[in-house]
């Protein structure tokens, strides 16, 4: 498989759907394009089970049900771009804080999800090979550091974690046998948790192919941290390496005007100004050029190539109004206080007007 530099278009449909527009040189294209001409040569997709209410009401962030993500497949397949499938096993937000189980599959057993785990997996890839959206590469869960499906899979009950991961793992073999696959953790600086995740799974879990690794500059450590970490773990497990999440802002300026909510009705950026001080890059457009050559250079350096791609987190989530993290049911749902709001528009490679941003060149320009 060729190195895949990717972005993360999840909410993409949305965002345009909402009056979002791009750029590059003042000139309007679609994005896909923009991107591909800077050598992006793979999306990230994001699947839900089913991110409604009971009455239909949609969760939001891009509302990722399986048409919406064959759309954008067959969006960037189109284009001959590769697409990485990225299964959450929940009904909206599934990452080291929440992995809950959907609606459909509550009151389930251990067995009982296992099945529901295999058959959700097997049938949504067979409904995207017959609609001509059969992604490149999967992912089998999401930041799956702390488990799926809680509470029967979370750590530290590592052998039904694996039970669960496993029933995805055969699913996706069902309908590919050859399709790469991919395990994916948060927190990419962190060694010893990979290495405690990573020893357990690798005694119950079946075979995968690749390592997935979220890594942000401002919650994760340093890019040494990161180089560390990745450098270890190509020896130590042989698998293939992909940084699954990655960006870094642009921007400190408020973005309130574009979203059109009044201020308790956002959240704000997730780039608060004390976590923003842990960078030792500034966040304007050079910084975040500078943060990705960092890097890139890491990546190189980690031993045998075993770094095989990388994905920008939502690339394109440029601020519009009636955009945002989830939608007020959705918040109701995972029974947060909320607000809403985009909290990762100064964090894209587009500008608050959706010109394409410096970084993009960074992009363009590296050869692994």
């Amino acid at each position: 498989m060729k190195f895949l530099k990717g972005m993360d278009i999840s909410t993409l449909k949305e965002v345009e759907s909402l009056g979002g527009r791009f750029f590059d040189h003042g000139q309007e294209k679609d994005v896909l394009d923009i991107l591909k001409s800077y050598d992006v040569n793979a999306v990230r997709l994001r699947l839900w089970n089913n991110p409604y209410t009971e009455n239909g009401e949609p969760y939001g962030a891009g509302t990722n049900d399986l048409p919406t993500t064959i759309e954008l497949a067959k969006r960037a397949l189109s284009k001959g771009m590769e697409v990485l499938l990225d299964f959450h096993y929940s009904d909206f937000w599934a990452d080291p804080g929440k992995q809950s189980v959907p609606r459909a599959w509550q009151g389930m057993n251990l067995e009982e999800l296992e099945e529901a785990v295999y058959r959700f997996t097997k049938e949504t890839l067979e409904a995207m090979r017959a609609a001509d959206a059969f992604p490149t590469l999967i992912q089998i869960g999401n930041e799956v550091t702390n488990g799926i499906l809680w509470p029967y899979g979370k750590v530290p009950e590592y052998e039904n974690l694996a039970r669960l991961l496993n029933a995805g793992i055969r699913g996706a073999r069902a309908v590919d046998p050859e399709i790469p696959l991919m395990i994916h953790l948060d927190n990419g600086g962190n060694n010893a948790l990979y290495r405690e995740w990573f020893d357990h799974f690798m005694e119950k879990g079946e075979d995968f192919q690749i390592i997935g690794l979220s890594y942000y500059p401002f919650w994760h450590g340093t890019l040494d941290d990161l180089a560390a970490n990745m450098n270890d773990l190509a020896v130590r497990y042989g698998k293939e390496l992909m940084i699954a999440e990655v960006s870094m802002g642009f921007t400190m300026e408020d973005y309130a005007a574009y979203e059109k909510l009044a201020p308790e009705e956002r959240k704000g950026m997730a780039t608060k100004p004390e976590l923003a001080a842990k960078v030792p890059y500034p966040m304007t457009k050079e910084g975040q050029k500078a943060f990705l050559l960092g890097l890139f250079e890491k990546m190189k350096q980690v031993p045998d190539g075993k770094v095989t791609g990388f994905f920008y987190w939502e690339a394109a989530w440029i601020p519009v109004a009636g955009s945002g993290w989830a939608s007020e049911p959705a918040i109701a749902y995972m029974g947060e206080k909320g607000p809403g709001g985009n909290e990762w528009a100064n964090q894209a490679l587009f500008d608050y007007d959706g010109n394409a941003l410096p970084a993009l060149e960074a992009v363009r320009d590296v050869t692994f």
